[in-house]
């Protein structure tokens, strides 16, 4: 029978006696106000900073589950974080598990594999695959952490040609929230292979995957950066363009308002510019012949696009890697058809009220609604068309951001579907949790999650669980 975790947690939480037990049992326990403490609770948005009872830096996967068990002898929850960049909760009471040190990575290449640690950035997999001619499934910016992108299922440059990046993964190394190691694959437990592909933490503490590598030493991309007075024209076009794409390209198109910043060129700072963006697997010459009908329209003021080695996909998206103020927001879209265009135009284009410095859509479906092994817990595979918006929060202004990113997702709603992708989903706990999963999925998961953490240790978990209360 499962246990009403709000229920069943002390009236207070006993801090010291808990850090006391875990320096007993663990290496590396770091208490507030110790630099360590502050380096591992940094997350990429300053905005956000996790105040936890205290961190434990893992050092193996024997040592996580050392933490869950006595975090669950204290009543205590427990969260995770490797690099700090999908975190938004403050962890008020919480135990933090930093597997930033998990940092193993062994690229086998006769078998096309790699086993990749929960503290292993994306930038690192390239590197290491390159020398073999192998590239990882990865996300649009190399400084991600590997694991924690593939949790949330793994939209990444080449989601059209190539699918899900976590259909990728073999295996799973995990903690689940009774404390108990667990190596997870479709024939081992099955169950827990569907949630951990998509599910992010609600299952468990994975501490490394094995992965399937891809023989793919080079592809066709880059992006084209468009002017300011030719962003409708060129939006417009893009959104017929992307429709006629076969699954071997991958495109998003970003509206940009670029603050002067010192890494910000000066010719792209302080106007409204769109940045297309094209990932091509197939035969470069006709990768050429596809980008062309968008070069040919107007000249673009930078134009990358060209044959690159897939270690170098970072470049497509060119996604910033510096902590930012910001905050963000994500839809997903119906349509982008000549309507849907016009109303983002309006709202995000040329002379609009706007205060994000990027709008981005992503051109979706392809590959991404093939499913390679099972099921997944990641649940619009269907869904042709995404949103994230990012704004910048200024001192002073600090409302400005979201309440202009709510006027945003309020001028698609006539064009958007219900939920999102869990990666891109911004906030935490229920709220979360009712957004990045569908009902069904929700449901589930929120079962496993009873089955595998009967007292509600992992605070992902308690997220779900409340999102899908049992009747």
């Amino acid at each position: 029978m499962s246990i009403d975790t709000r229920a069943s947690a002390p009236a207070a939480l006993d801090a010291h006696a808990l850090t006391t037990a875990l320096a007993a049992a663990v290496s590396r326990v770091h208490r507030p106000g110790s630099p360590t403490y502050d380096e591992l609770t940094a997350t990429m948005n300053p905005l956000v900073r996790p105040t936890p009872v205290v961190v434990v830096e893992a050092t193996s996967t024997d040592e996580v589950a050392r933490t869950v068990r006595i975090a669950a002898d204290f009543g205590a929850p427990v969260a995770v974080m490797a690099t700090g960049h999908g975190t938004e909760d403050e962890l008020s009471g919480a135990v933090l598990v930093a597997t930033r040190a998990l940092d193993d990575l062994v690229v086998r290449p006769a078998e096309r594999t790699a086993r990749i640690g929960a503290g292993v950035r994306w930038r690192d997999v390239l590197a290491a695959c390159e020398p073999h001619g192998l590239a990882a499934l990865c996300g649009s910016s190399p400084a991600v952490g590997a694991v924690g992108f593939l949790s949330g299922g793994g939209v990444g440059p080449l989601a059209r040609s190539h699918g899900l990046s976590a259909d990728r993964v073999v295996a799973v190394e995990v903690v689940t929230g009774d404390g108990v190691v667990r190596h997870v694959s479709a024939d081992t437990e099955p169950d827990l292979f569907w949630g951990l592909r998509g599910g992010k933490a609600t299952l468990g503490i994975v501490t490394a995957v094995e992965l399937e590598l891809l023989e793919l030493p080079e592809i066709y991309g880059g992006s084209l950066w468009f002017d300011e007075p030719d962003v409708p024209a060129m939006l417009r076009t893009w959104a017929v363009w992307a429709t006629l794409l076969p699954d071997e390209g991958t495109t998003s198109a970003a509206i940009l308002r670029l603050p002067p910043l010192p890494d910000v060129p000066p010719f792209l700072a302080g106007k409204t510019v769109l940045h297309v963006r094209f990932a091509w697997t197939g035969d470069p010459a006709v990768g050429e012949e596809m980008i062309q009908a968008m070069r040919g329209v107007v000249t673009p003021l930078v134009d990358s696009v060209a044959r690159m080695p897939y270690a170098r996909i970072g470049e497509v998206h060119a996604d910033p890697d510096a902590p930012m103020p910001v905050h963000s927001e994500h839809v997903l879209l119906e349509t982008f058809d000549a309507d849907t265009v016009e109303a983002l135009l309006g709202l995000a284009g040329p002379g609009s009220p706007s205060a994000q410095i990027m709008v981005e859509v992503r051109h979706l479906g392809g590959a991404l609604e093939r499913e390679l092994r099972g099921a997944t817990a990641f649940g619009p595979r269907d869904v042709r068309w995404s949103v994230f918006t990012v704004g910048l929060v200024l001192p002073g202004a600090e409302g400005l951001a979201a309440a202009d990113a709510g006027r945003l997702v309020e001028g698609l709603a006539a064009f958007a579907r219900p939920g999102g992708m869990p990666n891109f989903v911004p906030g935490h706990g229920a709220a979360w949790a009712g957004r990045a999963f569908d009902p069904a999925t929700g449901a589930r998961l929120a079962e496993l999650s009873r089955r595998y953490d009967p007292a509600g240790v992992l605070l992902a978990g308690r997220a779900v669980r409340e999102a899908s209360p049992r009747p």
